[in-house]
């Protein structure tokens, strides 16, 4: 089984009050190369959807990823989603990892673990404390929906019509429920 992960990072993230990608971690990269490395370290393949004209470059991106760009990014997230998923037809992966490019502490375990649960057939989720976290992977029978999404709710309307196909996996690792809304929360 294969898995391509997906980082989500051409949205305006308005509430953190700058451009949130660039913040700098204590170890001096920023929270989207944190974010695209940890993916690295897992995942053989890695695409990172950016707003239009923006470079892997303008963000200190690892090599190895591939760039996709979002038009609509303005939109909503349903747009960027919607944009990645239409640069898998070339992906012979049979399941992809949504992950979101605000959520550097994701442990490489955790993401090993929902790599090898992933299906084709399958929505997984991380569950942590109760709580479903990211990324959420999804089978290639719903490549097609993801391809149709619009606005700012993300996968929301795919995963619920389609709650039956919803894996939940538990796992110890409170980096999957982490994410960066403000510059506070790179302090904790």
């Amino acid at each position: 089984m294969t898995v391509v992960a997906l980082v989500l990072a051409a949205g305006a993230g308005s509430r953190f009050g700058a451009d949130k990608r660039r913040a700098t971690l204590p170890d001096g990269r920023s929270l989207l190369a944190h974010s695209v490395e940890r993916a690295q370290a897992v995942f053989d393949e890695v695409r990172v959807v950016l707003r239009d004209g923006e470079r892997a470059g303008d963000f200190d991106l690892p090599t190895g990823c591939h760039v996709i760009h979002s038009p609509d990014a303005a939109s909503g997230m349903g747009h960027s989603l919607a944009a990645g998923a239409a640069s898998l037809q070339d992906s012979d992966a049979q399941a992809v990892a949504i992950l979101l490019g605000d959520m550097p502490w994701i442990a490489p375990e955790t993401l090993r673990q929902l790599d090898e649960a992933a299906t084709a057939s399958t929505i997984l989720f991380p569950l942590y404390d109760g709580q479903r976290g990211h990324p959420v992977l999804f089978g290639r029978e719903f490549w097609p929906a993801l391809t149709q999404l619009t606005g700012d709710e993300g996968a929301r309307a795919v995963v619920q019509a389609h709650r039956g196909r919803c894996v939940v996996v538990e796992v110890n690792d409170p980096g999957v429920l982490r994410d960066v809304d403000t510059p506070d929360a790179l302090l904790l």
